[in-house]
């Protein structure tokens, strides 16, 4: 592939680790159960493809979330995949289930918001964080990872604008009880890329530095890759992204797909920002799986590719 030619641009990180959401915040969604098998080689295609972080599963109850009942065997099915592969948490007991099949890297969910913390939590955001906390203690003490998401950090679907003082406040709480990153969700895709400046320069200003930081784009508005393009020129290294374009959010309607991986690897491509990732086995894993949900990927790039292949 000789496109897209490469120009870099001053002011952007060299390399860029890329946080493949796409087997679980992708999938979770999907009213159509996807076979534990089918999940697990969407897993090896994706590493095979040079993604070295892929997000596997949550051990959240299948009750919320059937899509993802299958956590245990799914776990078992990719324990010989060599790289790293986190799994959501929302309670000790999730965390137990997970530690037990060796997890090395777990996520627990927060929100910058009360509206949503009670739709996806039933609890204030105070409750939340209480719930976390022994989470985080105990999966610290266990010598694992802990990366908190945080949802509605740029607007909600109820409450309107989010003040970015109230995001800064909940992103130091879950640092402070030991988090080692935070993922900052735009869960209906309403920011802009001045927006994503100024969360940052003041989370910066509270002490919380780029490089503990990721950002969780929607495209809902066609924002997601200005977004990106604007946390990496603040110095973010870590950006979340969905083979195929996959996802939203089951607790808020409004929010439509993720940032889809393949739009992102073809920006970093032409910007010279190493990923690791070959956008072509990508572009093939992501129409696969595409096939296999029964519909087209949302991925203007996915579709661009692959028209281009027939």
């Amino acid at each position: 592939m000789t496109l897209p030619m490469t120009v870099p641009a001053p002011g952007l990180p060299t390399r860029v680790r890329i946080h493949e959401v796409g087997p679980r915040d992708g999938l979770q969604n999907e009213k159509t159960l996807v076979p534990a098998a089918i999940k697990a080689e969407f897993i090896r295609r994706l590493a095979e493809a040079g993604l070295t972080t892929i997000e596997a599963t949550s051990f959240v109850h299948p009750k919320w979330v059937p899509q993802l009942a299958d956590a245990e065997e799914l776990m078992r099915l990719v324990d010989d995949v060599a790289v790293r592969l986190p799994v959501l948490v929302p309670n000790e007991r999730g965390l137990d289930r997970a530690l037990a099949l060796g997890a090395r890297e777990v996520a627990v969910f927060a929100s910058a918001t009360e509206s949503f913390a009670r739709a996806n939590l039933n609890r204030t955001v105070d409750q939340a964080l209480e719930m976390f906390e022994p989470v985080v203690t105990k999966a610290k003490d266990a010598g694992v990872t802990v990366r908190g998401y945080l949802s509605m950090c740029f607007g909600d679907p109820w409450e309107g604008p989010v003040p970015v003082s109230q995001t800064v406040s909940v992103s130091r709480r879950l640092l402070d009880m030991g988090c080692d990153e935070i993922s900052l969700g735009d869960t209906i895709g309403v920011a802009t890329p001045g927006h994503v400046r100024e969360l940052l320069d003041t989370l910066g200003e509270a002490g919380i530095a780029d490089d503990r930081l990721a950002v969780h784009f929607h495209d809902t508005y066609g924002q997601a890759l200005a977004n990106t393009l604007a946390a990496l020129q603040h110095g973010v290294t870590t950006v979340d992204a969905s083979a195929g374009g996959l996802g939203g959010c089951p607790y808020a309607k409004s929010a439509t797909g993720n940032l889809a991986t393949e739009d992102l690897v073809w920006m970093l491509d032409g910007l010279g920002i190493e990923t690791g990732v070959d956008i072509g086995r990508l572009t093939a894993t992501s129409v696969w799986m595409a096939r296999h949900l029964g519909r087209p990927s949302p991925s203007r790039t996915v579709r661009a590719l692959s028209q281009k292949e027939t």
